[in-house]
């Protein structure tokens, strides 16, 4: 009877030490226990991640692959700080070519016009300007023609001021004054200006309000629109010795080139 009772307090303990064994983990040989601290339970679960997801990750700069659309703005650098710009546009003006002459002439021709900022806002331009065409005939018109050949040349300067501007485009105002050569005799073919109703060749005092309207394409590049009034005092040297004040329209299409240097 006691041979059973040994066997069953042996099976016990060999039982008991199995479960221990069992429960314990695992560790790699010649590891020691001490060297593996319990985890901190406070500890990122990003320390647990998976290996495999982890090796995934890309560490290194993304770059797009081929097709990617990569969105810029070309008008990012527009500023309103530079000293200097010029510009050049083909230009249209409407005329009188003599006191009168009751049809008017379309004369086409250039304008071209450069600018100095002075402060923020105000700056200097300069402008030369000519314009061709031909022209109606007075009432008067003994040798019977027909669409005389005039030129008119414009040599102007005086402030400007920026109006409202941002990336996109920007308005600038002008008060020019100076003075224009009218050649008005030239196509008569040897007559006088009397007898077509013309104003004589010569230098009169001009002056030009209008302005610009500016569309940026680039920092430097500007697509120019500019109208304005011409005011012109020609005056003839036949009887009735008259002068006379004209105010015409006109108006340039062209392109305004900004210099780098900053005021």
């Amino acid at each position: 009877m006691r041979l059973p009772a040994r066997f069953t307090a042996f099976f016990t303990a060999a039982v008991l030490v199995a479960a221990a064994a069992a429960s314990a983990p695992a560790q790699a040989p010649g590891q020691n226990p001490a060297q593996n601290p319990a985890p901190n339970p406070g500890q990122s679960s990003s320390s647990s991640q998976n290996p495999a997801a982890q090796s995934a990750t890309p560490t290194g700069p993304q770059t797009p692959g081929n097709g990617t659309y990569i969105a810029t703005n070309p008008l990012a650098g527009v500023r309103y700080d530079h000293k200097w710009d010029v510009s050049a546009a083909m230009a249209y003006q409407h005329i009188k070519a003599g006191p009168s002459v009751l049809q008017g002439a379309n004369l086409g021709g250039f304008d071209a016009s450069g600018s100095r900022f002075l402060a923020t806002r105000w700056r200097l331009e300069a402008s030369v300007r000519g314009f061709y065409g031909t022209s109606g005939i007075g009432n008067v018109n003994p040798v019977n023609q027909k669409g005389p050949f005039i030129s008119e040349y414009l040599f102007t300067a005086g402030p400007e001021f920026l109006g409202p501007h941002n990336e996109h485009g920007a308005i600038f105002l002008h008060a020019l004054a100076g003075g224009a050569y009218g050649n008005f005799e030239g196509g008569l073919r040897g007559q006088n200006a009397q007898g077509a109703g013309f104003y004589n060749n010569q230098f009169a005092p001009a002056a030009i309000l209008g302005g610009h309207f500016d569309l940026n394409r680039s920092p430097r590049w500007v697509f120019r629109i500019t109208p304005d009034a011409v005011m012109t005092h020609y005056s003839i040297n036949y009887p009735p010795h008259t002068s006379q004040f004209d105010v015409n329209f006109a108006i340039s299409v062209g392109l305004a080139y900004k210099f780098k240097g900053k005021r």
